[in-house]
């Protein structure tokens, strides 16, 4: 099944150079659930204090969610599928580009405990979830233009595992586009999007020349995610 998200026809890109950055403490509820709880969040920077209390709650980013070992066995069953495809540069509405997808509904043992633990920390109890989870590929040169996911056919969370690369994610207020928020998506992370951020914020993953954090370079290599969804209520 195609990803179904719309591009948000208002977002452009901005010049983020000498940008005021701030670090968020752990404080929301949401937050203090992850390992980092009493810690510095080192995964998010924003354009403004304001930007950041925004999104508190709605954003959450844990770092080293699962192993290698577990990294490797999700590498493995998805890879099976993706090998076959050929990369694409054309998406249907062009929000992505130099990747290759499939869905997987049946996993095996290691893997369906990862996701359990993935549908424990991300949904509320009780929440429908999408059945298939999507297995998105991009390439080295590949990357993920802004948009907001259709919400026909997604709820209010999505939740994806990060594998084989590091990453930056920007997500961007659709009605004020000077504003950003960056979270680093570390390999093996798990990063959360809910309610306001997934409805009321575009998000994006950087191309590799723009991949920066804090002013840092965060190398792009091939990344896989791995994306689990509820349904809409």
């Amino acid at each position: 099944m195609t990803l179904l998200i719309r591009v948000s026809k208002q977002v452009q890109r901005k010049s983020f150079q000498n940008p005021l950055l701030y670090r968020l403490l752990s404080e929301s509820s949401a937050l203090r659930k992850g390992p980092e709880s009493k810690e510095e969040c080192k995964w998010l920077h924003g354009s403004s204090q304001e930007i950041l209390s925004v999104v508190r709650g709605h954003v959450e980013v844990r770092q080293c969610f699962i192993s290698e070992e577990e990294e490797n066995a999700l590498f493995k069953e998805v890879e099976t599928g993706l090998r076959k495809k050929r990369y694409e540069f054309d998406h249907w509405d062009d929000a992505i580009h130099g990747y290759r997808e499939t869905e997987r509904l049946q996993w095996g043992v290691m893997c369906e405990s990862i996701l359990r633990r993935v549908r424990a920390v991300a949904f509320p109890e009780g929440s429908p979830l999408l059945g298939p989870i999507h297995v998105l590929d991009l390439d080295k040169e590949g990357y993920i233009k802004p948009h907001i996911d259709s919400v026909k056919f997604c709820g209010s969370t999505i939740a994806g595992l990060s594998l084989l690369s590091d990453s930056v994610m920007r997500i961007v207020p659709e009605n004020k586009s000077t504003d950003w928020v960056d979270l680093l998506l570390s390999r093996r992370s798990l990063y959360i999007l809910r309610d306001d951020a997934r409805f009321k914020f575009t998000h994006e993953i950087l191309k590799d020349e723009e991949s920066f954090f804090s002013g840092q370079k965060v190398p792009r290599h091939r990344r896989i995610s791995v994306i689990c969804r509820n349904l809409p209520v």
